[in-house]
């Protein structure tokens, strides 16, 4: 059975997602700021986070933060700010999936459920300039031994990538297998994480050489 933290200040929002969650068969751990989500997450650790944006006390940003400096859990922002801006500072602060209010709750969760049962990539071990991808262990190594650290998107991302030997995928083919939706999926998502990526894995992130974007069709990693 899978736990599910939900970590909104409104607390019609949050019993409804409760109810909701519960009645799916999750446990749920809900809290109404995020200093008392991160508290409730350190003792519990669940497997999936929902996280309000605009939260009293610490912010939604540096909860989705404070969540990610210690785990790969999926974390799935809900909020009312659909600003790009806001949509990319929250995938930038280590969320992996941005839903504005007001919401389909079927959607929702949905969403929570792709999070899930993400299937095993099919791509072999590989190697990108000094880094070396084990898709089995779920590693990236520099030469040295350094382990690279991603998160479970992000590794995702690079090894479903991998996995089309170097055919290209649209944003649309790539929430599809890596978010594991489309027809309501986001494509700021794919290329916030994409950025992301990037960051670790390019020697000059400005300029790749990996992880290139084919303009009008989508983004291709060249091994």
């Amino acid at each position: 059975m899978s736990r599910i933290l939900i970590v909104e200040d409104d607390d019609h929002i949050r019993s409804a997602l409760r109810l909701m969650f519960e009645g799916e068969g999750f446990d749920v751990d809900d809290a109404p700021s995020g200093e008392v989500g991160v508290a409730l997450f350190n003792r519990m650790r669940s497997d999936v986070a929902i996280v309000d944006l605009m939260l009293p006390g610490i912010s939604g940003f540096d909860t989705c933060q404070a969540l990610r400096s210690t785990s790969d859990v999926p974390i799935v922002i809900v909020s009312a700010r659909d600003e790009t801006a806001d949509v990319v500072l929250g995938l930038e602060s280590g969320a992996d999936d941005y839903v504005t209010k007001p919401f389909v709750p079927a959607e929702l969760l949905a969403r929570v459920r792709a999070h899930l049962r993400r299937r095993p990539t099919s791509a072999g071990a590989f190697t990108l300039g000094r880094l070396q991808v084990i898709p089995d262990e779920g590693v990236v190594r520099d030469q040295d031994g350094t382990e690279l650290h991603l998160t479970s998107t992000e590794f995702r991302l690079l090894t479903d990538l991998a996995s089309v030997s170097g055919r290209v995928l649209s944003r649309e083919d790539l929430l599809e297998r890596v978010w594991g939706y489309d027809y309501f999926g986001d494509s700021r998502l794919v290329d916030v994480h994409i950025r992301r990526l990037r960051m670790k894995i390019e020697p000059d992130p400005a300029n790749p050489t990996f992880l290139v974007t084919v303009r009008g069709a989508g983004y291709k990693l060249v091994l």
